[in-house]
């Protein structure tokens, strides 16, 4: 393994870089007039910025490192969720999309009210405040901190997480939504490029032997498909499992969709999630195959840590001055969850507790209500950040933690949209379900009371919730129709929207683009089943 020391070049080009993005973001954040031009953008957001900042909020720094690190450790498994991620955001734009953009909602617990009553959006904005400080916003902060002290080992731990504290939150603070949005799309562009230079500078050690890849994975590795029994990712588990995590991740986690909201219309929106999609794809080849190969640069002994493998290959094989501009993105990359996060978490606070309240607000008071807020949140995750450290394996557990507690959120935001007869009763005693498994992950994933792969689990849970939710709905009074007519789905809404297609260009309609992205992903995904 390379010593992690950065030359005066590489600090150079650091400092520089950190400083010209922090300015584009102060910059295009300079004027925020209220609330919706804080958390929404001005709803002004163009499709590829759309598109880039869906990527890299979901897409922060430890997951980048942590797909090489597992394309080394376990082989190619991992891409699963990330091909399942393109299918689940072509059902969001083509189906689901609509209904939050024509309804003009500020957060995804608005449309639950809409949809259910004020029970629903208060559960389901509380759970989202509450796991995205304790959880998103500490670890990202805490996994940065790490990033850091790799290359600087002799400044303390709680320094470096006020570093990340104080750049991810500072711009937030002023530029709020739009200045996060920039960022996001200038980091996201610069590793997608570092990922691809990375990737062809070490496959030429190998003279782009392709035949090279499935020699150097692991045992039974170089395959999406592994046995029902395997511990990391079982081929099952994609359909029990990924699938719902996904549907939570790029549907329901409002932290995600804000950026959808922020669209400056339908189409732009559309296009964006499209584009998000299209960008999962590659990461086999940009971030897993090079974790692949590391494993025929070092030896297993040599790598205390499988994370460590891309940063590795970024001081072995990238020049001085472009290791700089990496590793400044990379660190910006494991700014970008925090920054969603407290943006979000504002966002969330003040349009469903905030703004319901019998007291009337003038926009500038909400909009130093919501600064205040980004600033509490920023200073709770960085306090909270190093407590992290003294639970064993929590960034391990935040995967199964999510499995186990928020499919009943996804069959209440899914059943709403796709099933007109589906109940406000339902829809409370649905999300009731998250107790219940917030125990059984303790009990199996903490305590060890059950051995179960987690992805089984979700689906074990996504299972109770729908027999949950279908069972309150026939048991009690189905809504008004006018209450649920313009936001639940229906063949109706499709063939309008059929005919409002009709005449445009192949290019222009996005039916054709999201049915050309589904044939690629599975194009891509049967080679290696």
């Amino acid at each position: 393994m390379p010593d992690f020391q950065l030359g005066t070049t590489d600090i150079v080009v650091v400092v520089l870089f950190v400083g010209a993005v922090l300015a584009v973001a102060l910059w295009v954040g300079r004027r925020q007039e209220g609330t919706e031009s804080y958390f929404l953008a001005g709803r002004t957001m163009v499709w590829p910025v759309v598109g880039f900042s869906l990527f890299a909020t979901q897409f922060g720094g430890t997951q980048y490192l942590g797909l090489a690190g597992a394309g080394f450790e376990t082989g190619i498994s991992v891409w699963n969720f990330e091909w399942v991620a393109t299918l689940v955001l072509l059902v969001f734009a083509l189906l689901i999309l609509p209904f939050y953009l024509q309804s003009k909602i500020t957060t995804v617990p608005e449309f639950l009210e809409r949809r259910y009553d004020r029970r629903a959006r208060y559960a389901f904005s509380g759970f989202t405040v509450v796991t995205a400080m304790l959880l998103d916003s500490a670890g990202a902060m805490f996994a940065g901190s790490l990033v850091l002290s790799l290359l600087f080992p002799e400044v303390p731990l709680g320094v470096h997480i006020a570093i990340i504290a104080l750049l991810g939150g500072g711009y937030v603070l002023v530029g709020g939504l739009k200045a996060v949005m920039v960022t996001d799309t200038i980091q996201g562009a610069v590793l997608l490029a570092a990922g691809a230079a990375i990737f062809v500078t070490v496959f030429a050690q190998f003279d782009f032997d392709w035949s090279v890849l499935p020699e150097l994975a692991p045992e039974d590795g170089f395959t999406v498909a592994p046995p029902p029994d395997d511990d990391f990712l079982p081929w099952p588990g994609v359909f029990t499992g990924a699938i719902w995590l996904s549907f939570y991740v790029w549907v329901t986690n409002h932290m995600v969709v804000q950026r959808v909201l922020a669209a400056k219309n339908i189409d732009h929106g559309r296009w964006g999630a499209l584009f998000a999609g299209a960008l999962q794809l590659p990461l086999l080849i940009f971030l897993i195959f090079p974790g692949i190969l590391g494993r025929g640069v070092y030896e297993p002994d040599e790598v205390p840590d499988s994370d460590l493998v891309w940063p590795a290959l970024v001081f072995d094989f990238m020049p001085v001055g472009v290791r700089g501009i990496v590793v400044a993105a990379l660190i910006f990359a494991l700014m970008s969850t925090l920054d969603s996060v407290l943006n979000g978490a504002a966002s969330l606070v003040v349009n469903d507790f905030v703004k319901t309240r019998g007291r009337e607000f003038t926009e500038r008071q909400l909009l130093m209500i919501g600064r205040l807020l980004v600033g509490l949140f920023m200073l709770v995750a960085a306090l909270w950040a190093p407590v992290i450290t003294t639970f064993s394996g929590i960034v391990a557990y935040f995967q199964s933690f999510l499995g186990y507690v928020t499919m009943p959120l996804v069959v209440v935001l899914l059943g709403g949209i796709f099933w007109r007869r589906a109940s406000t009763a339902a829809g409370v005693w649905t999300l009731a379900v998250v107790p219940f498994g917030l125990v059984a992950f303790f009990a199996g994933e903490v305590f060890g009371l059950f051995d179960l792969q987690f992805l089984y689990a979700t689906g074990i849970m996504f299972l109770l919730s729908v027999v949950v939710f279908v069972v309150v709905t026939l048991a009690t009074e189905a809504p008004a129709k006018e209450k649920v007519e313009a936001i639940t789905w229906s063949r109706a809404t499709w063939l309008k929207e059929s005919e409002d297609l009709k005449g445009t260009p192949w290019y222009g309609n996005y039916r054709v683009l999201a049915l050309i992205l589904g044939a690629v992903t599975l194009c891509a995904v049967v080679p290696f089943i």
